[in-house]
């Protein structure tokens, strides 16, 4: 009975192989929720326990293992990019350009630093390659360099290093990244009370989120108008969503005729209401809301009918009525004033207006039922990861380099995900997934990529401590990461004039690293640094991986 119950862990098998995955990545998870300093390295635990196992002898089949990392990759990214896609696209329409800048100078000081080294240490370039990845926490930039050493067909000790590299810088990266983060703190006397009422008083002036006012009708020249001509005289798109009219509160359509002393409670942006003040009138002290005549009511709706998110919202007939008004749109985090050009996506959440009977219609139209976003979409999701893996095997030829760049299977994937969770339901691809389905398959991703990457490189874990080079490696991979985010911090405080919470969100995403996200996100008691987090993220991403393969081909 030993003897087969020895052979399923040691011999190599289908058996065998998911025997030692499911080994690897549970105990790695368990080990991972352990907290030094208030800090877990998480799921980098898996890595880990894979490369311990293969120091003591412990194998896997080969192509197995190579299939599960590569497709464990893409898993992760993916997710990535359909989580972070509609607020990384929002987010671009305001701070984007001087955020990404920020992060494009401190993915280039973490390649100025890397090189410095390189010259100054003489290590292989594969080894920095696996320390800046390490330093900057960025598995996608890893696996960009294992790609390049591939296709350059370097083989040895130099291949197998670049993932021991990886794994010596990585636990200080995390910790060099949140101490760089508490080091502007003190650079900055940074008060977080303080700091939380400034972003209060900020928020008021930039925000624009939409707002709703009650305004007295005082414009003569607006009365005996259709509604319309208000929305004609506006830049911007605003929602009436009540009407005191004649007496009665209704929900008003575009051809309902104005009449002096209307009272009109309308959805705007904040920096349109000052404007629906000089056109319309002063605001007005009643509610609508609750006022006691009222027959209407509000809901928030969730789309779960596929057949309404390939239309623009104007152009639904289901939606052709007059007994109710969308006031808000909710995506992803982001509130928006639903307009008809807008198309609509699985998951947007509506407010809407209106009368009992002209709220339920809309609810059947729109869908509004939860069970069915519970239940994912497989089709289009796997699509669009045969559309990232094409996009990620491009060749991309440079003069003076040996062969094509490629962004590989974490760019192409990357970049496919965020076009698609935007994109996507105009080519009828719905890639959208519960919160809880997408971090189950990007905690899968991750988790198989970093078991295979672990399994395949342990057995040369006592040649990076020989001679003291895996501490010489900590010590690089400490000025890697540190040096950097000082500098980028430094200039995003004195030139760009961004907070300190920002600077946390954006040196965070900068390193693509989630647990200094938690970590800002908890200092700063709101979502502040997420905001800037997701707008650097993608493109930092992409810079990451692709300057971890351009390391390895112009050096080696």
């Amino acid at each position: 009975m030993s003897n087969w119950f020895t052979d399923l862990f040691t011999n190599i098998s289908i058996a065998q192989s998911v025997l030692i995955f499911g080994l690897v990545i549970s105990v790695g998870i368990w080990l991972g929720r352990l907290k030094l300093g208030g800090i877990s390295l998480g799921v980098t635990w898996v890595l880990f326990m894979g490369m311990f196992l293969s120091y003591l002898g412990i194998t896997v089949d080969e192509k197995t293992e190579h299939f599960l990392k590569e497709f464990g990759l893409i898993l992760f990214v993916y997710s990535i990019g359909l989580q972070v896609g509609p607020g990384f696209f929002a987010s671009l329409k305001k701070y984007a350009l001087n955020n990404n800048l920020l992060a494009l100078i401190t993915v280039s000081l973490g390649v100025l630093v890397t090189i410095i080294l390189y010259y100054v240490s003489r290590n292989h370039i594969t080894v920095m390659a696996g320390i800046m990845s390490g330093a900057v926490t960025n598995t996608p930039g890893l696996a960009a360099a294992q790609a390049a050493v591939s296709d350059l067909n370097i083989t040895g000790t130099d291949k197998s290093l670049i993932t021991l590299a990886y794994a010596v810088a990585y636990p200080f990266g995390v910790f060099g990244i949140i101490g760089s983060l508490l080091l502007l703190k003190k650079i900055f006397r940074v008060n977080i009370e303080e700091e939380q009422e400034l972003h209060r008083k900020l928020n008021l002036i930039r925000s624009n989120k939409p707002v709703s006012n009650h305004f007295n009708l005082e414009n003569n020249m607006l009365v005996g108008q259709p509604l319309l001509k208000l929305f004609e005289m506006l830049k911007e798109k605003i929602i009436v969503s009540r009407m005191m009219h004649n007496g009665v509160v209704i929900t008003p359509t575009p051809e309902t005729v104005l009449a002096k002393n209307d009272v009109l409670l309308i959805v705007a942006s904040k920096k349109e209401t000052e404007q629906l003040k000089l056109i319309v009138g002063s605001f007005s002290h009643l509610n609508l809301k609750t006022s006691a005549g009222s027959k209407l009511i509000s809901r928030t709706i969730v789309v779960t009918k596929k057949s309404v998110t390939h239309k623009r919202l104007g152009d639904l007939p289901e939606l052709d009525q007059q007994d109710f008004t969308m006031t808000r749109l909710n995506r992803a985090g982001i509130e928006m004033v639903p307009h008809g050009d807008i198309f609509l996506q699985l998951g947007d959440n509506i407010k809407v207006v209106g009368t009992e009977q002209g709220v339920n219609f809309v609810s059947d139209a729109l869908g509004n039922s939860l069970k069915k976003l519970d239940v994912p979409d497989l089709a289009p999701i796997f699509i669009g990861i045969v559309l990232g893996v094409i996009l990620g095997s491009v060749p991309f030829h440079f003069p003076g380099m040996p062969v094509a760049v490629k962004i590989g299977m974490a760019g192409g994937p990357l970049i496919v995900a965020l076009l698609l969770s935007r994109f996507g339901n105009l080519f009828y691809l719905n890639n959208y997934t519960t919160n809880s389905a997408n971090l189950m398959i990007r905690e899968l991703g991750i988790s198989l990529f970093l078991a295979s990457v672990g399994l395949s490189s342990g057995k040369n874990l006592s040649v990076a401590f020989s001679d003291g080079k895996g501490f010489i490696w900590m010590l690089m991979g400490i000025a890697i990461t540190i040096i950097p985010l000082l500098v980028a911090g430094l200039i995003a405080k004195k030139f760009f004039r961004k907070t300190y919470f920002e600077i946390c969100g954006l040196l965070a995403g900068a390193s693509t690293d989630p647990p200094a996200l938690a970590f800002a996100t908890k200092l700063a008691g709101s979502d502040i640094p997420s905001i800037t987090y997701a707008t650097v993220y993608p493109v930092t991403m992409i810079l990451r991986i692709v300057a971890a393969q351009l390391l390895i081909l112009l050096f080696s």
